[in-house]
């Protein structure tokens, strides 16, 4: 199915959700909060040190931004990213993602700094605050990437689904370059592989008995390049066994998708298919309904000009 290019004023302007625009006053306040007290920053943003006993940071991080530009980026990212994702997946769903993929990319930090202590004995993987949106908005990129993979940004040739490979391809280059890249590099990995996660094996669908996406365009491989997949589409698929061979033999049963006495491995491609093709076909109806009030409104500018003379 053809699908739209993501361009155009009403793509740009307004339609955001009220569930997106409140988590943009959560942003913005909890930057404020942690200027105009910053021993709160000590509380909320995730201290590896400090997290026991104040475990509540695992969650608050998230939502801290340190910085204004930090607030600026995650709100656009927030607000543009969610335009599209919350019609598609819903709002529960979409609030759901955030908390999952917030909480569970904390915890996967304070693993790696306590390890990174242990093995390097430098107290300043223990003491780095750490916090902001950017996990969840490099979740955000991998639902792009799911769910409307072969649009192309509008000022550059470049299809969605690179999206969150380029993030982390630039992320860890300007790595090598800036003294600060712990405070944020192991949030943007860790983010977009629990998106991943959970989009591939736990997202639930409503009109289905089905969970995840089996598709072999969302494979692991696929943030890879093409020479790497070989190597890579092995190892993956041990690591799918032992942790979800389960669950996804217990899906394909109550899908009727078996062989023999062996379920087959992932659920159903084709419910995987269909929904990319209802996140295509949501966009198009979303961008003709905009492109009406556009129309309504200029029809409507003259129309007053007129009454006014």
């Amino acid at each position: 199915m053809s699908t739209p290019p993501l361009s155009g004023g009403g793509m740009l302007t307004g339609g955001f959700t009220r569930l997106c625009k409140g988590l943009a006053v959560v942003l913005v306040g909890g930057h404020i909060v942690v200027q105009i007290i910053p021993p709160a920053a000590s509380y909320l943003a995730l201290i590896p040190a400090k997290t026991i006993p104040f475990a509540w940071n695992l969650i608050t991080a998230g939502y801290i931004e340190q910085t204004i530009y930090g607030v600026v980026i995650s709100i656009i990212g927030l607000l543009f990213l969610g335009k599209l994702l919350e019609p598609i997946w819903g709002p529960r769903e979409f609030l759901k993602f955030i908390f999952v993929v917030n909480f569970l990319t904390s915890v996967c930090v304070f693993i790696t700094a306590i390890s990174l202590y242990y093995v390097t004995m430098e107290e300043k993987y223990l003491y780095m605050p750490v916090s902001g949106f950017q996990g969840v908005l490099s979740g955000f990129l991998v639902g792009i990437k799911q769910i409307l993979p072969d649009q192309e940004l509008p000022l550059v040739k470049l299809k969605t689904k690179l999206l969150p490979s380029l993030l982390l391809l630039v992320s860890i280059a300007a790595s090598f370059f800036t003294a600060d890249s712990a405070s944020y590099l192991p949030t943007l990995v860790f983010g977009t592989y629990i998106g991943w996660i959970y989009l591939r094996y736990w997202q639930s669908k409503s009109e289905t008995k089905l969970r995840g996406d089996p598709s072999d365009e969302f494979a692991f491989s696929t943030f890879f390049p093409e020479f790497l997949r070989p190597v890579i589409d092995p190892v993956a698929t041990i690591f799918e066994r032992m942790l979800c061979g389960r669950r996804s033999g217990a899906s394909n049963e109550a899908s009727g998708y078996t062989m023999g006495d062996d379920p087959l491995l992932g659920s159903d491609p084709i419910e995987a298919s269909r929904r990319r093709e209802r996140g295509a076909r949501a966009l198009e109806e979303r961008l003709a309904a905009e492109r009406l009030v556009a129309v309504g409104r200029s029809e409507e500018a003259p129309r007053d000009a007129s009454d006014n003379v």
